[in-house]
């Protein structure tokens, strides 16, 4: 039996935050997080559709400089 992970609340508002402030569009996004993402996971990650795996998200904090808590926790901001 599998246990529902709990997901950020805020997650999708956050993904899609952080393209807009480096001011890529999901195909470029896709290119600077690894040949492993296309821009439809992108568009599936920012409607909230889909949950990307813990290393997308590590590659979206190294995008944008800043840590996976400020991604992850519905209780910070980002600082962009």
């Amino acid at each position: 039996m599998g246990h529902a992970r709990n997901r950020p609340k805020r997650l999708a508002e956050k993904l899609l935050q952080i393209r807009e402030a480096l001011g890529l569009s999901q195909r470029e996004l896709a290119k600077r997080l690894g040949n492993y993402r296309t821009h439809q996971h992108i568009s599936k990650y920012e409607r909230g559709k889909s949950v990307p795996p813990s290393e997308v998200v590590l590659a979206y904090s190294r995008v944008a400089n800043v840590q996976i808590e400020q991604i992850v926790d519905d209780d910070v901001d980002l600082p962009v």
